[in-house]
Order: C-alpha cells, then structure tokens, then sequence
C-alpha cells in the first residue's frame, strides 16, 4: 500500500508552484530596497572617509611646509606633494583635481580646514569641516 502511495507522487501542482513563485516574489520586494538603501549608505561614507583623508592629509601639509590663512589646497597639490594617495571615487570615475580642495582658515590661534569634494561637474560634499561630515551633507 504504501508502494503505490509513493509512486503516484508525480510533483508539485501548479497551485503549489504559484504560491511558491508569491512568496519569493514578496520577499525579493522586502529586500531590494534595503540593499539599495546599504550601497547608497555606503558610498557615502566612503565619500565621507574621502574627504576626512583630505581634511587629515592638508593638516600634515600644513604643519611640515606651513600655509598661510586662506590658502587652497587642491587634491592634485596633496597627491603631487606625496601627503594624499590618489583616492577613488566610490560612484566610479575620479574626483576632480583642482576643484576638490581643501581651504585652510585661521581662527585665533588655532587653524580651520573645509573640504569640497567634485566630481566631473557634480559637487559631492561643499565647504564642509571634518565634525560637520555626515551622511546627509553628501549630495549622490
């Protein structure tokens, strides 16, 4: 008896495969918009890790070869100067050289760094010091 139960077992029936089908259909709905949300997050903070590279990469300039107040620091100047090494933009293709930059300020005694972060002829981060780096300030 149980021999012929197990042979008329042919598969699953088209009702079975359709719920089959809805249920990953529904969780790949629940997940891709998340990964998006992961990967969009994660560009930014390399951005973010970009620009405090720089920010760091300006200060150790400045304190071997000194800047005067106001100065611009381009991202070509830190990576012709051997301070920076050449940085890669997570969204593909490079940042712009001379429009990236650092613009070093003084504040009584102590100096201001801003970063601006270009790439092709989208600015990515504007006039920003390292404490105000979040993931907000970062236009994608």
């Amino acid at each position: 008896m149980l021999k012929k139960v197990l042979k008329n077992q042919q598969g699953l029936t088209l009702i079975e495969l359709l719920v089959v089908v809805v249920i990953l259909g529904i969780i790949a709905a629940i997940a891709i918009p998340s990964i998006g949300g992961l990967i969009d997050n994660a560009k930014k903070d390399a951005h973010i890790g970009n620009a405090q590279q720089m920010i760091n990469s300006a200060k150790l300039l400045v304190a071997s070869e000194g800047a005067p107040s106001g100065s611009e620091i381009t991202l070509k100047n830190l990576e012709d100067s051997g301070y920076i090494e050449p940085v890669e933009n997570p969204d593909g293709g490079e940042y712009h050289e001379t429009s990236s930059k650092v613009v070093v300020g003084k504040a009584g005694n102590n100096y201001t760094y801003t970063v601006t972060l270009v790439a092709g002829s989208k600015t990515i981060i504007n006039g920003k010091q390292a404490r105000e780096l979040k993931r907000d300030v970062v236009t994608n």
